[in-house]
């Protein structure tokens, strides 16, 4: 996962992307509702990896088209789905920091993104990546049920929500069922929201991106409206 050259040895940049899933309204509002189950806001519409991967590949399809008289030019895409450390990359490549709460923050997006990547064989510019806008906030660290952050930037995924509701095999522990509460479907989104919300982040959703080089940083891409979520 370190290297990205071990998954691929001929990769030169890194295209990284994010795609915002900020919900409209406010999701804490079904917590209240006792008799409803909350799916994590990112669960709640068609699968990110189809949606995700489906516009990556038309991004690679217009790169092509643009690098045309380079026919040695390759590339592969990923959404989540091979061993790319996804959120240090995008914070390399500008597109926000890692925060507290060990989650990407952009100051545009708040913690509502979905990453992508598209590894490239041919060398891009660098550009400057984000830097940690935290400061002495905790507010994401305080929000979440089960207290799965030890430390700032530092994680304990056997308590965090999103793990033992997905990845966790047999019965919750009896000592995390009153924090989680009423949230037993698909992960947690207590810490995500609430970076959000210190931030004042807008419900658009947008495909963003911008550059990793293996070897020298990043470039900015945006790729505009044309790859608007609706």
């Amino acid at each position: 996962r370190a290297n990205p050259r071990v998954l691929w040895s001929d990769v030169r940049s890194i295209i990284m992307l994010g795609m915002n899933y900020g919900p409209d309204e406010d999701p804490r509002s079904i917590l209240a509702q006792k008799s409803k189950g909350a799916i994590s806001v990112y669960a709640r519409h068609r699968d990110y990896h189809d949606l995700i991967k489906g516009r990556l590949k038309m991004l690679g399809s217009w790169i092509a088209g643009q690098a045309k008289k380079d026919p040695a030019l390759e590339m592969k895409v990923f959404v989540d789905t091979a061993p790319v450390m996804e959120k240090p990359l995008a914070a390399a490549a500008g597109l926000g920091w890692q925060g507290k709460h060990t989650n990407l923050v952009s100051r545009d997006f708040g913690s509502w993104l979905f990453l992508g990547s598209i590894f490239l064989n041919m060398d891009l510019p660098p550009d400057e990546p984000e830097r940690d806008h935290c400061g002495s906030c905790t507010s994401c660290l305080d929000a979440c049920p089960t207290r799965a952050f030890p430390a700032p930037y530092k994680i304990d995924a056997r308590r965090c929500i999103s793990y033992l509701t997905i990845e966790h095999h047999g019965v919750i522990g009896a000592e995390f069922r009153e924090a989680i509460g009423n949230t037993l479907v698909l992960g947690a989104s207590a810490a995500a929201l609430v970076a959000a919300i210190m931030l004042a982040q807008a419900a658009v959703l947008h495909l963003m991106g911008r550059v990793w080089i293996c070897d020298c940083g990043t470039i900015r891409l945006w790729v505009g409206d044309i790859w608007s979520s609706e």
